[in-house]
């Protein structure tokens, strides 16, 4: 069974005991929390798409981690105008386990 939920503005497919790193999400590590958005179920039998949302249900999961990912360098330039910029980046993010879907 798996399913396709909403999180941090983007559409994560999850099935249980897999580990996905999603953007950010409020809570400590070893935390449970649960996603409500579920936009999609399927895996085994008929599959439900929501319209939006798919009624009563939902997939828990647990934090494993709360980190920052890998660096990305950024920079601009223009060529013969003296323009140079170069800036560094790393994007926070929640690693959660899923436990169970429901629904």
């Amino acid at each position: 069974m798996y399913a396709v939920v909403r999180t941090g503005g983007k559409q994560v497919r999850l099935a249980p005991g897999q580990s996905v790193r999603v953007e950010k999400l409020a809570g400590e590590v070893g935390d449970a929390i649960s996603f409500d958005e579920v936009l999609l179920l399927g895996g085994e039998g008929e599959t439900k798409v929501g319209k939006p949302l798919v009624d009563g249900a939902s997939v828990s999961a647990k934090i494993t981690a709360q980190d920052r990912g890998e660096k990305i360098t950024v920079f601009k330039m223009k060529r013969r105008k003296n323009y140079s910029r170069k800036q560094g980046h790393r994007q926070y993010f929640t690693e959660v386990t899923v436990e169970s879907i429901q629904g």
